[in-house]
């Protein structure tokens, strides 16, 4: 079983790698317009419950979901638990921590 969380330098790892996951994005609209990571899904933490279906596909597969910070993304996590994701991992510090330790050419907010 993955531990709950992994840090930033650990999902590089996973793209590096070429590893089979998905990276969802859970901010807002507004934050998404702003930075992004490459290759990421995006799904509002607040359309979540409603779009859940567009995940089913990735049920199986490894999950990464990020924020800006992490602690949105943390009850994400826990509330695909509950529905059945069994693999996801909420990464630690956010698109922020990412600006910081992997692409410090992306904008901070």
């Amino acid at each position: 079983m993955l531990d709950e969380q992994i840090d930033v330098l650990g999902v590089k790892k996973l793209q590096d790698s070429g590893a089979d996951f998905l990276l969802l994005d859970c901010r807002n609209p507004e934050e998404r317009e702003l930075v992004s990571i490459e290759a990421s899904v995006f799904i509002p933490m607040g359309e979540l419950s409603q779009r859940v279906a567009e995940l089913e596909e990735h049920r199986e597969k490894h999950v990464v979901v990020y924020c800006h910070h992490g602690g949105r993304s943390d009850m994400v996590c826990n509330w695909l638990r509950a529905q059945g994701f069994l693999r996801v991992q909420n990464m630690q510090g956010g698109i922020d921590a990412w600006a910081c330790h992997v692409a410090p050419e992306l904008p901070r907010y």
